[in-house]
This record gives structure tokens, sequence and C-alpha cells, in this order.
């Protein structure tokens, strides 16, 4: 396995710690460090969750009870007797914060810039509100949002979280087929859509899709279209204009109220519809943006996401920070590699967030940020999505700025959050996510479940051995629960299991090796495909690659595909090196039996390969819902790879 570099790339000078949240934070509890507070976190977790609703200004009526504990990890309850408002929380006026200042900014890559103050926001939160209940929307009803994401999807969530209904969204490139797999099991009753969007430089229209979708959603009562009109619609304005006057009510419902559905990767199967508690995912938010990201009022971010990525949600509740949420819709390579830092520069932003994978191409695109811009005023970049190698972490010190906190975190879809997150008082290491998220008992283990905690660089399954507040309330339709308990607690008894390959390093961090279910297992011994990709996308011909198993006489051979930059070829000299790299930064076992070059890798629309769609695929296995891969041709140029037959 990959060591992490025992020298720091970043550490915060005491001064700037000294003006973190999170150091003011483990000040107030009589911690020393982060370590000290982690551990109080999780030994005394009603102090501390008690503490994190007074520190990070959460509104509404917290009740007496913090935690309800129940034999069943799933059943413990956070705050049962609170009420709050998710519109409360997030367009409040509490914050000294000027009305008149941007809460919202939407740009695209052709440059489109519309920004809402909060005084507007919340009139547009308003009408939207007041326009849904006219239309029969009442709690617990489903809306659903085939949006961009621009300032119509922040409105639409609003609007539908200020009457207690429950919203979904998916990105507008989707098919027909992916969003009618995820909306139709949900029957929304209102349909929210654009008729355009564009991307890469083009325009894509979304009408003749639309037609073929919303009438195979007979719940829908209204689809309302945001730009150019289409039949069986209701244009936008005309939605909103006859309640523009409309008083911004607040309700508040219990912490448990369902707030979100979300949608698994859905490349096994039909997607798993994942509802989301309101208070639950808000803490959580507010834990992540306030402490782990030192996010504060006026702060201006940006994740580089689609509404069908949990990270629309995670940026849409830098509101309740008091923060400036900016949507970004459009390739991040548009017009060219620099577009999201000339926005850092343009929007002066303090957070930028993007993929691992965005990064790894920025690096091999040559671009170096610091030569052509300012970027003055960003103190953190966060990354996700997948593990990102030592090389990545090295490029945003030597080529992006050299005084940032690099947070590489991790968490999903699962629970709308990180179970690993940064801290901004403490050392950035190449190849290591810095900690493990506060109040929440992470922990590595054995397949017998036994900690690995004391066994640094030996790698096991990531846990959490304590319930946590947003942990999911199930699946839509999971009357029995069977489908949710199978997907979390039937791996270990008692304990939330992850499905990602992790090990503790020696500082107190954690190295994701991939997901559990990619894990590769040839001679029975288990390697984690990101320990491979951070060795082979290190070399500068490579673009990136994907590895799986291939069932091979009577066991199972590694197959490496590599997508190579314009203009280099897959020689036996590269094949060699590779394997070499290979077999010197982590075993033997590790080194590839194939190495196959392809134009193209499939990936989700989030941006992540999808080793185990590859793997049904070439060993004739069905590739189920299609439909979440963004280009699955590219599947089938594999399948056909002459160096994968028999």
């Amino acid at each position: 396995m990959l060591p992490v570099d025992v020298e720091p790339l970043w550490v915060p000078s005491p001064e700037r710690a000294a003006a973190t949240r999170m150091a003011a934070f483990w000040r107030r509890v009589g911690a020393a460090d982060y370590s000290e507070l982690h551990e109080w976190s999780v030994n005394e977790p009603n102090e501390f969750w008690s503490l994190l609703w007074r520190e990070c200004a959460m509104s509404g009526d917290r009740g007496d009870r913090v935690i309800e504990r129940h034999p069943e990890f799933a059943a413990t309850r956070f705050f049962p007797d609170a009420q709050l408002s998710v519109v409360e929380n997030l367009l409040s006026t509490d914050r000294d914060l000027d009305p008149l200042s941007d809460a919202v900014v939407a740009i695209d890559e052709t440059g489109r810039r519309v920004a809402r103050s909060w005084q507007e926001l919340r009139s547009d939160v308003a009408a939207m509100a007041a326009a849904m209940r006219a239309h029969g929307v009442t709690a617990g009803d489903r809306v659903a949002a085939w949006l961009p994401n621009g300032l119509e999807a922040i409105t639409v969530m609003l609007g539908a979280a200020a009457l207690g209904a429950i919203y979904s969204s998916t990105s507008p490139d989707f098919g027909v087929e992916g969003v009618v797999d995820r909306f139709g099991q949900i029957e929304p009753a209102l349909l929210f859509a654009a008729s355009s969007y564009p991307y890469g430089g083009k325009r894509f229209d979304c009408r003749e899709r639309l037609g073929e979708i919303a009438p195979r959603l007979p719940t829908v009562r209204t689809v309302v279209l945001a730009g150019d009109t289409a039949p069986n619609t209701v244009a936008w304005d005309e939605f909103l204009a006859p309640y523009r006057d409309a008083p911004l009510a607040c309700e508040r419902f219990p912490f448990d109220h369902p707030w979100y559905i979300l949608y698994s990767s859905g490349t096994t199967g039909v997607p798993k519809c994942i509802v989301h508690r309101t208070g639950g995912v808000l803490l959580q938010h507010l834990k992540e943006h306030q402490l782990h990201c030192d996010v504060r009022a006026g702060d201006r971010v940006l994740y580089y996401t689609t509404t069908g990525w949990m990270m629309w949600n995670w940026l849409a509740s830098t509101l309740g920070s008091g923060a400036t949420a900016v949507f970004f819709d459009g390739s991040p390579f548009q017009p060219g590699p620099e577009a999201l830092f000339d926005l850092v520069d343009s929007e002066r932003l303090t957070l930028l967030g993007v993929s691992a994978r965005f990064i790894e191409s920025l690096r091999k695109s040559g671009t170096i940020p610091r030569d052509t811009h300012r970027l003055d005023t960003l103190r953190t970049i966060c990354s996700t999505g997948s593990p990102l190698s030592p090389d990545g972490f090295r490029f945003v010190y030597d080529s992006v700025k050299t005084d940032v906190h690099l947070a590489s975190i991790a968490g999903g879809t699962d629970l709308c959050g990180c179970l690993l997150a940064g801290d901004p008082t403490g050392p950035v290491r190449a190849g290591e996510i810095q900690r493990p998220a506060l109040g929440l008992a992470i922990d590595v283990v054995d397949e017998d479940g036994h900690s690995l905690r004391d066994n640094p660089d030996e790698a096991g399954e990531l846990v959490c051995r304590q319930p946590f507040p947003s942990m999911p309330l199930g699946f839509w339709h999971d009357d029995s629960g069977e489908r949710y308990h199978n997907a979390y607690y039937a791996r270990f008894d008692g304990i939330w299991a992850h499905g990602d390959h992790a090990s503790f390093t020696p500082f107190g961090g954690v190295i994701i090796h991939g997901r559990s279910d990619t894990t590769l297992n040839p001679g029975g011994v288990r390697i984690g495909t990101a320990e491979i990709y951070r060795i082979v996308e290190a070399l500068p011909q490579v673009a990136e690659a994907l590895a799986f198993g291939q069932r091979w006489e009577d066991d199972v051979r590694i197959v490496l595909l590599v997508r190579l930059i314009d203009g280099e070829m897959l020689t036996d000299d590269l094949r060699r090196e590779i394997r070499s790299k290979v077999r010197s930064a982590c075993t033997p076992r590790h080194v590839p039996a194939v190495i196959a070059q392809v134009d193209d890798l499939p990936r989700t629309r989030s941006n992540k390969l999808v080793e185990l769609a590859v793997a049904d695929a070439v060993h004739g296995r069905p590739v189920r819902n299609t439909e979440a891969i963004v280009n699955p041709e590219a599947i089938d140029a594999i399948v056909a790879l002459p160096e994968l037959r028999r």
C-alpha cells in the first residue's frame, strides 16, 4: 500500500488556526486539539450534539431530549422533540448580513450570470411556496426537479421545504429512462423542468425528452417549464406571477421530517430512493461547513456539481452559515481548464469544491492557476467523489496555491454528508484524508468486525460504530425496512458499514482504497482499485485508468484499462513501466495481468467510473440501468477488446 507523506504539504500558521471556528470549538470544550475534541464528541454525544446545535446557530425549538436510544442502530433518534424550518434556517434574518447582498449567484458556461439578494431570494421563495400551495402541494408530497444547476433549482427546493414537501432532483443530462426510473418511484405532485441547458460549448434541448417523461409520471398535476415554451406545460413566470406579493411563511416540522429524496448511482439496478431527514442533514451540513471547512458569514462558496449529486444539497446548505452559494452550470473546462479559477477571482470565492477527477485532469492539462490568477480570497479547496492521489495533493500546493486548506472529504449520498473530513487547524499530508468527522465513531474493521485502528496501513471496511443524525430515514417504498437494513447494517451487527475499503494512517487520518464492492481478489488477496490508480495516473502519459477483476483459469486476474493523453500510445515499454511502478510501490499481487488502451472510460453523470458495470459486461452479465451512465458505448468498446477474450 502507498504510504502517506510524513512531511506535511501545508500546516496552518498559529494565527490562522486560532482564527478558525474549529479552534474556537475545541477551546470551548477544553480540548487541546482536534484529536481530543473528536474523542470527546464520540464519548459524550449528548453534550456534543447539544452544543453543536447552539454553536452553529441552528434555529428552531430544540426540545429537552438530545438522543432517544434504541437497540436497533437505525432506530435511534436525535432531538426527538425538536421543531424546525429549513427556510427559517437557510434564509434567517437574524444574521448580521446586508439584506441586499448576494445570497445566491447562478452562472453558466456561456457567462450568463443571475444573482439574488437575501431579500430577493426570500421573496422568490415566498412566491414559489404560495404557488405550490395553490396547486395542492402539502407536507409530505414530493416535488421533482429536472433542472440545471441554477437559480430555479434552489428556489424550488426552498419553496417545497417551506411547505414540508419532499424535494428530489436530477440533472437534465439524464435521458428519459433515467428520469422515470427515479421520479417514477416517488410519485411527485409537481415536476419542474428546463427547456434546455448548455454544456461543452453546445446547447441541449430537453423538450422532446420532457414530452416522453411527463406522461409516464401520472401523479404529476402540473409541469412547470423554465425557458422556452412547450405543450402541456406552464411557464415559470406564469406559475409564479399571481403570488409575487405573498408573505414568506416558515412552518416548523419535526427533526425527522423528510427533506430530500436522493438516489443511489443506479449502475447495478433501479436506483434506491434514499429518504433524508430535515434536522439530521442540516445539522451535519452546518458542522461540516462551519467547523471542517471554516465557512463564515459573508463567505462565497462554489462546489462544482450537478443537481443530481448530493454535493448540490451540501452547497445549498451553505446559506445556513450566512455564506453566498454560487451555482455553476456547464463544463468546468469551457472555454478552457481555467474556467473555475476565473470564477474564483471574479466572484471572490473563499471555498472552491471540485472532484478528485477534476484535479487530476487539470494536472494533466498543464494548467498552472497560480501563474495566471490572483486567488487571493481562496482559503479552502475541497475534493471528493473519489480518492485524491498524492500527486493530486501536490499539484494543488505546487500549481494552485501554497497557502490553502485542501480538504479531501469522503462520505456520500447515503448520509448526504461526510464521514471523513478536513481539519483547518491541522496539517495536510499527500494521500491522506485528515480526520474522521466530529461526532462520528469512525473505525476500520477486518472481515470479522475487529478494529484495525492500531494497525495503520492495514486495510479493511470503513464503518461507523454509533448512530448519527443524518442516517437515512429509509428507502422509499421499503415498508419493512429490509432493503435499508441490508444496505448498511447487515454486514456487521449493530454498526454502519459504508462500503468503502479504507485504512488508518499513523497520523490519525484515513486513506480510502476504493469501494468494497469493487475490491479485487487475485489469489484471494484483497486489493483496492484506488491503490493502483494512484500509481498509474501519476504517469504523465495516463489521463485516467480503470481496473477490474476478470475471472480467468479458476482465479481472478487484474485488468487495467488506460485512457492516455492525446498523442500517446500504449507501447510495450509503457506497459513495462506501469507494471514496474505498481510492483515497487504496492506488491506483486497488485500488478495487472492485462493492460489495454481505450478511447474512453464509462462514468456516471457525477463523473464516477463504473467498475462494476464494466466487470458485469465483460462477464456476460446484464448491465442494469445504463441510463445512469453518461457514455454506455464505452462499455461496448471494452467488451470488444481482443485482450479480454478467452
